[in-house]
């Protein structure tokens, strides 16, 4: 009775039927549902000053949201605990429905005050694993059904060092951005520079460093990261 109430809720909240795997405790099963809606429940008193929040907002414990009001998340979001978001940037960071966030992953939209970077978006039913850092002051965009792995980083702006006369802090930042397309998988420890775009349906192998830019179902990796074949062949 228990498992089948557990079920539907979870319909509910995901738009389609969901069989839990009977080989689950009870015990576990409830515990997860008491989580779930401790999660509910500071996502609803989160909401409150974002841009825009959908319907089952889940937080969990630690979670630190800077600048709200630039926050826009969709129905069916997840922050798993300790997640921090700081969404200053002239975008903000924009969520779709069904992301979810792993524990331990930073988001930081901007590097300094002098002038404030570009953001974050991910569409729908996309997932960052946990101890991911996403570096969006150059802008890092992706797309709908990515599965991202642990520790995961975007570093979407580079330091310039030309001018060997002059200290390198000093010499400031360009900014070009970070692009990943639809229904792409990103292994643990995967590592974007800036100004790389991923294209749809491709594959980037553990631990990679993604140096330049890639066309649609390519299975990619490496240090730097290069063709290793394209899906389907």
């Amino acid at each position: 009775m228990i498992r089948c109430i557990i079920e539907k809720a979870c319909k509910k909240i995901k738009g389609k039927d969901y069989t839990l795997d009977s080989a689950i405790p009870l015990s576990y099963l409830v515990g997860i549902a008491i989580q779930r809606e401790i999660m509910l429940c500071r996502g609803f008193l989160s909401s409150f000053g974002m841009g825009k929040s959908g319907k089952y907002l889940f937080i969990g414990r630690h979670v630190s949201l800077k600048c709200k009001s630039k926050i826009f998340v969709g129905t069916n979001i997840t922050f798993q605990e300790r997640v921090y978001i700081d969404a200053l940037s002239k975008d903000g960071v924009a969520l779709g429905n069904g992301c979810s966030i792993g524990s331990g992953t930073i988001i930081r939209c901007s590097g300094n005050y002098k002038e404030i970077g570009k953001g974050f978006s991910m569409g729908n039913n996309s997932s960052l694993a946990d101890n991911c850092f996403v570096g969006a002051s150059g802008g890092v965009i992706i797309g709908d059904d990515v599965i991202g792995g642990q520790n995961i980083r975007f570093h979407s702006s580079n330091h310039n060092f030309n001018d060997k006369n002059l200290l390198i802090r000093k010499q400031g930042v360009t900014c070009e951005g970070i692009v990943v397309g639809n229904n792409c998988w990103i292994g643990a420890g995967v590592i974007f520079c800036d100004g790389v775009a991923i294209g749809n349906g491709c594959v980037i192998g553990a631990n990679s460093v993604v140096t330049k830019s890639f066309p649609d179902n390519c299975v990619i990796a490496g240090s730097p990261a290069k063709i290793i074949k394209k899906r389907g062949e």
